[in-house]
């Protein structure tokens, strides 16, 4: 089957519920979009309330606490929102990449697979029943001697170390204290955790989920999405060829791609949208393809949106695009047109802001300019 780009890009606006908007949960919601990235947690907010017909204040930290979602690191290694049932796959597919046993991570990081092990096995007696603060965990683990030299990895800013302790099962985020994030096991956040999966059975749930929202896509673009491309192609081709007939292939403008077998009717149906959406920073529309994917985001205005230390700037979508940027400065949501993209409609703009004004609860002046 054949299908435009145009088609392409209004099916995800729908699968996505950006057009027309739902009264999706937040956990429905980080479902269907295979994780909601959350190393800003007011970007994560917005990006689910932007899908909302009606956000409700506080309703990511109500499914937090409703344990129906967690937090994490996942995908490329960063912070996200995933939902509950379908963490121990992503968990699994992450870990299947063991970039930790790499020689150049090693020489990055100093710590050894044999460390790391240990440093599980540590873990999971610490955190047996309990919730501890990254310092708490911290000095917990260095108060043992073979720990003892591993002190500056363990409080590195990034948490390089310990996110291969999050794939594995070990940890994940617990509810913050103030400002102060915490850590648990998944053995007490994830109702009916059962620990780690086989990653073929992992890919058979984290596959769909991904083309479900950012389909059609090749499997090199479904493991960028996941690990920036840490797992052997052979391996990732080959989980696609056991999913067998729930998959369909695809044409998006001649490039071959693959979809859920269940969405082909509804992409050779889709028409161009007209749609026009103010995005949140790292919001998934952008980030499922890849800021580097052109028939989303021209290449030379990647750099407008890519910034420097991995931050990704909110978006102007139009037509299933990115049309341009725009920023919330005080009382004025000021939008910044590419010029390239033709003009955006102004109406739609200011429903737009509108619906910012909605989740967060302020008015808002509108300020439009062509860059």
């Amino acid at each position: 089957m054949q299908v435009t780009q145009d088609q392409v890009l209004a099916w995800r606006l729908r699968q996505q519920s950006l057009a027309p908007r739902q009264k999706s949960s937040v956990a429905r919601l980080v479902r269907e979009l295979a994780g909601v990235q959350a190393q800003v947690a007011s970007s994560a907010e917005l990006a689910l309330a932007t899908r909302q017909t009606a956000p409700e204040d506080g309703a990511v930290e109500k499914a937090l606490e409703a344990r129906e979602v967690v937090k994490t690191w996942v995908m490329r290694g960063t912070l996200h929102l995933v939902a509950a049932e379908h963490m121990a796959a992503y968990l699994s597919l992450m870990a299947a990449a063991k970039t930790w046993e790499k020689p150049s991570w090693q020489r990055t990081f100093g710590v050894t697979p044999p460390q790391m092990r240990e440093l599980g096995e540590a873990i999971d007696e610490i955190l047996a029943g309990r919730t501890l603060t990254r310092q708490e965990l911290t000095e917990a683990l260095v108060a043992q001697d073979r720990f003892a030299s591993l002190e500056a990895q363990l409080t590195s800013g990034w948490g390089t170390v310990l996110k291969p302790l999050a794939w594995t099962g070990k940890l994940c985020h617990g509810p913050n204290q103030g400002n102060r994030i915490t850590f648990a096991s998944p053995r007490d956040r994830v109702p009916g955790w059962s620990g780690p999966m086989d990653p073929e059975e992992a890919a058979r749930v984290v596959i769909p989920a991904y083309l479900g929202a950012h389909g059609p896509a090749t499997p090199e673009t479904f493991d960028a999405w996941l690990t920036r491309n840490a797992h052997r192609k052979t391996a990732v081709r080959g989980w696609f060829a056991s999913l067998g007939d729930q998959l369909a292939k695809v044409e998006v403008d001649g490039t071959p791609c693959y979809a859920r077998a269940e969405d082909v009717d509804a992409l050779a149906a889709a028409e161009p949208s007209e749609e026009v959406r103010l995005l949140a920073g790292f919001d998934q529309y952008v980030l499922g393809p890849g800021t580097s994917d052109t028939r989303v985001l021209r290449a030379e205005r990647r750099k407008a949106v890519s910034r420097t230390s991995g931050w990704i700037t909110p978006v102007v979508v139009h037509r299933g695009r990115v049309a341009g940027v725009w920023e919330a400065d005080g009382g004025t949501v000021d939008v910044q047109v590419f010029s390239e993209s033709g003009p955006v409609p102004k109406d739609a703009l200011k429903a737009e802001v509108a619906h910012l004004e909605a989740c967060h609860g302020r008015s808002y002046a509108l300020s439009v300019r062509t860059v």
